[in-house]
């Protein structure tokens, strides 16, 4: 670690290897990262002893994801007041604000950093949770957000959410994108071959999206684009959906009705170490989100790979991949703007950058080394604030 290194107390929501969220995979890259760029990490999430065995002690469990809410929240005070009895680090880094929300009153006197991954509350209205549960939630987002010095948002679309929800000033505000590992996705596997492995068709383009299976994903949109596409223009392109969720049973009824059982497929769950494969297999990604899309780590994810991908101009989604090419950005969402946008792509009608230039952008843009920095900086700017 070195000597001079930051000390941080990282209180993320899941372990990755445990739960397979957005949020977890990148608070599991950026652990990882850190301490290369001069952070010393300790840290909790709602876990089992397992995450301390597999970090050597660095991350605790402090509790089942399932256990009943009083009860996490309460594992959670303790473990945070425990974690800074044994060392009080320099800076708190809030990854989620429910499990931050309990030591508020411990860490008072700590330089506090919120990574804002989205408004949790605002995306719960999405997905149908009644009205009482998201003032609550909104609740608790703002009186974590009353104690940060500052916050990192994944792009200037979360950042105007911060600012224009929650009150936060746009001068503590500071966008550093999302990470992943480069290498790790940068596989020397040909296209041709990954196909083969995962027993997919050589001669049919194939689209992917890998997204949990909720509303706002816009999943819906994409299975009705690829029927437009199949109907208005004889494609015979293959979209695969890699996720799981609750809307897993609706969108097989929804293929099953449009008749593309053979055009369609949901995958489930697709392992971590399979993904680089199934990216590498792909001929584009695609993102169709419809709401509250900070980043999309899918992008970073299908770059790193080598893969093109196409984003509704959700969010910040167009932040992500328009520095690459503007044609990779969508004019709109919906059923109507995929089938166009993903037929032109396919057709040459659209400019989509080689898999070299995928992969180079990925490298300095999103990849886990560059991001950790930046974080590292913002992490220090708090702490100097603190100390004046």
């Amino acid at each position: 670690m070195g000597r001079g290194a930051l000390k941080s107390l990282q209180i993320g929501m899941h372990w990755f290897p445990e739960r397979a969220g957005g949020l977890d995979r990148m608070y599991y890259s950026l652990v990882r990262a850190l301490p290369g760029a001069g952070v010393a990490v300790r840290g909790m999430v709602a876990g089992s002893p397992r995450v301390a065995h597999d970090t050597d002690g660095a991350i605790h469990g402090f509790g089942p994801a399932a256990q009943a809410l009083p009860l996490r929240l309460m594992a959670a005070r303790r473990a945070v007041a425990k974690a800074i009895r044994v060392e009080r680090p320099d800076v708190i880094s809030s990854h989620f604000a429910l499990y931050t929300w309990p030591g508020l009153d411990v860490t008072r006197d700590i330089a506090q950093v919120s990574h804002f991954q989205g408004p949790w509350a605002d995306e719960s209205g999405v997905e149908g949770a009644a009205t009482l549960g998201q003032r609550a939630k909104h609740w608790v987002e703002r009186s974590v957000y009353a104690r940060s010095t500052r916050f990192i948002v994944l792009s200037a679309a979360f950042g105007r959410i911060l600012t224009s929800r929650y009150g936060v000033s746009p001068e503590r505000v500071r966008v550093v994108p999302g990470c992943v590992d480069v290498a790790r996705f940068d596989i020397d596997t040909p296209g041709w071959s990954a196909r083969q492995r995962l027993q997919l068709p050589q001669n049919r383009p194939i689209v992917l999206t890998v997204r949990r299976l909720v509303r706002r994903m816009g999943l819906e949109d994409l299975i009705d684009a690829m029927a437009l596409l199949k109907k208005r223009r004889g494609s015979d392109a293959m979209l695969l959906i890699a996720g799981k969720g609750r809307l897993a049973d609706e969108l097989q009824r929804r293929i099953v009705e449009k008749g593309l059982e053979n055009d369609v497929k949901l995958l489930g769950f697709v392992p971590d170490e399979r993904l680089p494969e199934l990216y590498r297999a792909a001929t584009i990604s695609v993102v169709p989100t419809v709401a509250l899309e900070g980043f999309g780590l899918i992008t970073a994810e299908s770059l790193a790979a080598g893969t093109p991908v196409l984003v509704t101009p959700v969010g910040g989604l167009p932040e992500a991949v328009e520095g690459l090419s503007r044609d990779l950005v969508l004019p709109t969402t919906g059923a109507e703007a995929l089938a166009d946008g993903i037929a032109s792509a396919l057709a040459g009608g659209l400019r989509m950058p080689g898999a070299q230039a995928c992969r180079d952008f990925a490298r300095a843009n999103f990849d886990n080394a560059v991001i950790a920095r930046r974080v590292a900086e913002v992490y220090r700017e708090a702490v100097a604030e603190g100390s004046v």
